[in-house]
């Protein structure tokens, strides 16, 4: 186990080390609930983003997690590894990132990999796609609540944590803002979560479309409600964090600079 301030002196070198080690090895086994298998490997790798996460200036705590944020990062492993992944390398990409071992905004969406990897599977019938389908969508449906209910109690928390501090004489510098660093490492998680349900309702709907194209059958239909009821349901995210959280955590790829030509002088009328 790591020290609690073994993040305030971790030298670069060490955790680039630590980064290429969990590179090798960086796909976490999956638990039940939708959770990440408890182990001493997924434990080492979320170390390693938390170094990294520090090492580039992200929010990063060395305080210890409670129960509730424990159970917040277990409960957002649903949302941030791929929903249907068949390619290991591209698991252990995905894994990386949601340990922060790299950065987030590395990723462009690709609203099509969902369904590539869908039908990318040997199948006898193509009902059998609508049923994974749909299977997908609503355990996400159902795991959102779970998560928002956390991360609500989270909030709070963090909401007596901050009108604390100024009561706390003996606090140091590295204290408050070691505290202010877990406010926002704990916002910013939820505000990833609700983008990549955002980004995942997009893709079910892209598969959902091209798969009535594809192989049309009425199961369509009872998807199309599951998918409406996860759409519905990603809703309880939304007053948990600032509508442009996502942009402030940097969560979104930075966007690309756009030339402007210069206004003339003299305009004509």
């Amino acid at each position: 186990m790591f020290a609690v301030r073994t993040i305030r002196s971790a030298p670069v070198l060490f955790c680039a080390l630590l980064a290429g080690c969990a590179s090798l090895m960086g796909c976490a086994q999956q638990g039940d609930f939708g959770r990440p298998k408890a182990s001493a490997w997924n434990s080492l790798v979320e170390t390693t983003g938390t170094l990294a996460a520090h090492e580039r200036g992200e929010p990063a705590s060395s305080f210890p997690l409670t129960d509730d944020e424990r159970t917040l990062r277990d409960r957002a492993w649903r949302f941030l590894m791929p929903a249907a992944g068949n390619e290991a390398f591209t698991d252990i990409l995905a894994n990386l990132t949601r340990t922060r071992v790299l950065p987030p905004n590395w990723r462009s969406d690709d609203v099509t990999a969902y369904h590539d990897a869908l039908l990318a599977d040997a199948f006898r019938s193509p009902v059998s796609r609508y049923h994974r389908l749909s299977e997908d969508i609503g355990a996400d449906a159902r795991l959102i609540a779970p998560f928002a209910a956390t991360a609500a109690r989270v909030k709070e928390a963090d909401a007596l944590r901050l009108r604390s501090l100024p009561f706390v004489k003996s606090l140091g510098d590295a204290d408050v803002r070691d505290a202010a660093m877990r406010v926002a490492e704990n916002r910013c998680l939820i505000a990833w979560v609700r983008l990549e349900t955002g980004l995942r309702v997009g893709r079910y709907r892209y598969a959902l479309e091209h798969l009535v194209i594809e192989v049309p059958s009425q199961q369509a239909v009872l998807v199309e409600r599951t998918l409406g009821a996860l759409q519905a349901r990603r809703a309880f995210l939304d007053p948990l964090v600032a509508a442009e959280s996502e942009s402030r955590c940097g969560l979104l790829p930075e966007p690309e600079a756009v030339a402007v030509a210069p206004r003339p002088v003299v305009a004509k009328y």
